[in-house]
């Protein structure tokens, strides 16, 4: 029988319009998302997303995709590793981690044959705020370098165990300088509140949080490295190119999200606390005006070099394959999302709120139990205000400041202040976080060394 000499074309150009659409009609595509719910940063990609049904909103619904149907399966984890490995396996095709997690996941991809991308930010601290060092509220330890040969455990591959690598190679210490191991930060808050371990390095919330909780003392925060830091979003780079209207609708999800906490701090943090049990007080340290991070999709040159910065870090130590950086960031799909909305990506890429070396903002907040979040002007005006309520009978569920030398916003009670004057009403008050600054600036300038217990005195609620 004789074959015709076009059925073989025809066969093959069916074939490749099979391989080559995106979608067909009728088609499940289950897009795997890897969160973590609990790191602060990453909400406005997962839990925030999940709740308030952001991604079914976006996800293209025309064209190519008509009569697609979409299985989402959100998959929580408390740090990167487990999402990278879930990128692997292909069971995740979104996932969202810290910078050092997120390198390895680029360089664990493209080692392994499942290539993944960086394709958005999710936030940012242009110094390093956010990753820190906490100890026990009862240590004698007040600075990073009285933790040699101490005890120390951090979840091993995360930002903030890259940000301790990095705190050492900048300060020309060992990497044997402490006896490091990991612990996840379940298992390290409980041996730091049990005293089983002499400090806990650890992500965004978790510096903030175990003080907040009110048995932990934060002695090193990462804004000391002067190192970027940010959490981002990597997809694989085989369902990007198949699907690359997701990854743009998805990142169109997150910017919904990011503007929805931005136009609602207080609402955002009470009901992310619901989702994630993170207390509301620590998400608004964070993620409320003035925050510790910032929220913007934007894959900005500085964060690129900070990248490159932080893969020399884990390089020197063998504790990363090669990683082609080129190759992995890609913007594409951010610009495109900007594009839809009708916004300027250059605009916003160029631009980097927070701290940037000029005097911090001196304003302080008070939260009252059940009420406001209200605004000061200076940090007297703060303590004097948050005085008064506690003498009218008011809970305070928070009282923040900004720490004057490393920019950041801080809780007022456990922050140290360098206090110059006597009148209660005329004296300056200086907030920091750590002592050692508190210290070094009561001396420079003529003040002493105060606590935020001891500004604000007796409370007497008869008057």
């Amino acid at each position: 029988m004789k074959t015709s000499s076009w059925m073989p074309r025809v066969a093959m150009a069916v074939l490749a319009a099979g391989l080559l659409a995106p979608a067909a009609r009728g088609e499940t595509i289950t897009i795997g998302i890897g969160t973590q719910n609990t790191t602060t940063n990453t909400v406005t990609g997962g839990v925030v997303l999940k709740e308030m049904g952001l991604l079914e909103k976006h996800l293209p619904k025309t064209g190519k995709y008509k009569d697609v149907r979409y299985s989402l399966s959100w998959q929580n984890a408390t740090s990167g590793p487990p999402i990278t490995n879930g990128m692997m396996a292909d069971n995740i095709q979104i996932g969202m981690m810290g910078d050092y997690p997120l390198m390895v996941n680029g360089a664990t991809g493209q080692a392994t044959g499942n290539e993944t991308q960086l394709v958005a930010i999710i936030a940012y601290n242009a110094f390093g705020g956010g990753n820190g060092i906490v100890v026990h509220k009862d240590s004698p330890y007040f600075d990073l370098t009285d933790l040699k040969g101490k005890n120390v455990s951090v979840p091993f591959g995360s930002a903030a165990h890259g940000m301790m690598l990095a705190a050492l190679q900048k300060r020309g210490l060992p990497n044997d300088f402490w006896s490091l191991v990991s612990q996840s930060p379940e298992i390290g808050t409980t041996n730091l509140q049990e005293k089983r371990i002499d400090a806990h390095g650890d992500f965004v919330p978790f510096a903030e949080l175990l003080p907040f909780r009110g048995f932990a003392r934060k002695i090193f925060d990462g804004a000391e490295t002067r190192t970027p830091t940010f959490h981002g979003v990597v997809a694989r780079k085989d369902f990007a190119a198949k699907y690359p209207e997701i990854i743009t609708a998805y990142i169109e999800a997150l910017m919904e999200a990011n503007d929805w906490v931005r136009k609602n701090p207080k609402q955002a943090a009470e009901k992310i606390e619901e989702w994630t049990k993170i207390s509301k007080e620590v998400v608004y340290i964070f993620l409320g005006p003035g925050g510790v991070h910032t929220l913007d999709p934007t894959i900005k040159p500085q964060w690129v070099d900070a990248i490159g910065a932080d893969y020399a870090v884990l390089k020197k130590l063998n504790m990363i394959k090669d990683l082609d950086i080129k190759a992995w960031v890609n913007d594409s799909f951010v610009r495109q999302a900007y594009k839809n909305l009708g916004l300027d990506y250059e605009k916003q890429r160029a631009f980097v709120a927070g701290y940037d070396g000029d005097k911090p903002d001196a304003s302080g907040q008070i939260w009252i139990n059940g009420g406001d979040i209200l605004t000061f002007g200076s940090p007297l005006q703060t303590i004097a205000g948050a005085k008064t309520y506690l003498q009218q009978g008011k809970k305070l569920d928070a009282v923040y400041l900004i720490d004057h030398e490393l920019g950041i916003k801080v809780f007022a009670d456990a922050a140290f202040y360098s206090v110059r004057g006597d009148n209660p009403k005329q004296r300056e008050i200086t907030p920091f976080l750590l002592k050692k600054d508190a210290e070094a600036f009561a001396s420079k300038n003529g003040g002493r060394l105060a606590t935020y217990t001891e500004l604000i005195g007796p409370i007497d609620v008869t008057k």
